[in-house]
């Protein structure tokens, strides 16, 4: 059975956003691609007070200076779209007012008619948290507990009631509710998180790192939910991020999903073998504009499809 493709919307500053996120969602999913899906990044501390993922002397990538607001960027491609699905891969969403964020996602997957994904991870930038001015740096770990749960009680049967360290509500009606419960996946770098992964969410969003730290990252999450104890089965979504080039890049210091549009779907292959769900590709990085974007990522799927992965 062939492995369902994703494809990264474009939210970089080289794209003209109300008019090409529709244009490229409206193209993906006639090309064939199940699922459209956003990322965040609110802004890039200048000069850097922090190096990139955390990590000293790493520096930001210049695509980071101008990255739309993921939910807006949703609402755009939803109206533009009938049957892809809708995801945030990843929301940071400690970021986010809690009642607020469950709020605007059902009222997404109600508009959508059932299409929203709420892909959630910490984050890692200290200049993101204190701009949001939400929660601490040091509380993100609390914070995401805290929103799930707000989520699955807004998304729930009225009347709505929560009691939580920094979230109050009700008794109180909230609507409009989600067209169906909208599965919840998180990023998840270490065992806290691992565990929270298990024990409250539907799936795992991975970074596609490499096969072998991808097989052996899922291998530990699958062992980890029959230690818990877990019935339901884990959905796994892997981001690809993907470099462009027209010429095949040579060398074996070749990162994945970096190259020409051959290696990228020898990688893609590569990575579906390990028994994923879905791989979405965001490609948006390092190309012109809407066209090639189009262009690249029907050539990528046609090839996908072609050589029956």
């Amino acid at each position: 059975m062939a492995i369902p493709l994703g494809l990264g919307l474009p939210q970089m500053r080289q794209y003209d956003i109300g008019t090409d996120v529709p244009e490229v969602a409206r193209a993906a999913e006639r090309t064939g691609y199940t699922s459209l899906w956003v990322f965040e990044r609110a802004l890039v501390p200048e000069p850097a007070t922090q190096g990139l993922y955390g990590i000293d002397g790493l520096p930001w990538p210049d695509e980071y200076r101008s990255v739309a607001e993921p939910l807006v960027t949703l609402a755009l491609a939803t109206a533009a779209t009938e049957r892809a699905r809708l995801g945030t891969s990843v929301l940071i969403a400690p970021l986010h007012l809690p009642f607020q964020l469950a709020k605007t996602l059902a009222t997404l997957d109600a508009a959508s008619g059932g299409r929203v994904v709420a892909g959630f991870g910490t984050g890692w930038s200290h200049d993101e948290y204190a701009a949001a001015s939400v929660r601490p740096f040091a509380q993100r770990g609390r914070a995401l507990d805290e929103l799930i749960a707000v989520c699955r009680a807004v998304w729930g049967p009225d009347p709505v009631a929560y009691q939580g360290d920094f979230t109050r509500i009700g008794p109180a009606v909230v609507g409009p509710k989600p067209a169906r419960p909208i599965p919840i996946l998180l990023a998840a770098g270490n065992a806290r998180a691992r565990r929270r992964l298990v024990d409250h969410a539907d799936g795992w969003l991975p970074v596609g790192v490499g096969v072998q730290a991808v097989s052996e990252q899922w291998r530990q999450l699958r062992d980890l939910a029959a230690e818990r104890g877990r019935t339901e089965p884990l959905r796994a979504t892997l981001r690809a991020n993907a470099r462009y080039r027209p010429k095949t890049y040579d060398g074996s210091g070749r990162r994945p999903f970096h190259g020409s549009v051959d290696q990228i779907v020898a990688d893609l292959a590569a990575h579906a073998a390990i028994g994923l769900d879905e791989i979405m590709i965001d490609l948006q990085a390092g190309l012109r504009d809407a066209e090639e974007l189009k262009d690249v990522a029907a050539e990528v799927y046609e090839k996908v499809r072609a050589a029956g992965i």
